[in-house]
C-alpha cells in the first residue's frame, strides 16, 4: 500500500497575494498545477464537496465531524472523504475528546477564487 502524498498549501488571507497567477494573466507553473489539481481532484467528488461545504459554511468556522456526516454515506466512507479533503490541504482537523472537528485551511478559499478571477488589465 503506499502512503499518500499530503500536499501543503502556502496560508494566504483573503487580501494575501495568491499562489497562482490567474489563468487569463498567464499559463500555471507546473508546480502551480500540481497544487490546484490536487485541490481541485478532492472537490470532484459530490460528497466530499459536499462535506467541504458544510465545514466552509457551519457557524463559527468549524464543524464537528458529528455535525456534518449526514451526507448519505456510512461513516467510515465520510471518514475516508475527510481525510482525502485533508491530504489535499483544502481542511485542517482537530481532535477533541471522541470527536474531529474540522476547518477550511486557512486561505485556501482566496487562493482557488484568485486563480479563477479574470485578471485586471
Amino acid at each position: 500500500m503506499s502512503n499518500p502524498q499530503v500536499i501543503e498549501l502556502p496560508v494566504l488571507e483573503p487580501e494575501a497575494v495568491p499562489c497562482c497567477t490567474p489563468l487569463t494573466e498567464a499559463p500555471l507553473s507546473e508546480e502551480d498545477s500540481v497544487t490546484m489539481a490536487a485541490m481541485f481532484k478532492a472537490l470532484s467528488d459530490p460528497v466530499r464537496l459536499r462535506l467541504f461545504s458544510r465545514v466552509a459554511s457551519h457557524e463559527g468556522g468549524e464543524a464537528c465531524v458529528c455535525d456534518i456526516q449526514d451526507v448519505g454515506v456510512s461513516q467510515p466512507t465520510v471518514s475516508h472523504h475527510l481525510k482525502k479533503l485533508r491530504e489535499a490541504g483544502l481542511l485542517t482537523s482537530e481532535r477533541r475528546g471522541t470527536w474531529v472537528y474540522y476547518r477550511v485551511a486557512p486561505g485556501v478559499l482566496a487562493a482557488m477564487a484568485a486563480m479563477l478571477t479574470a485578471a485586471t488589465r
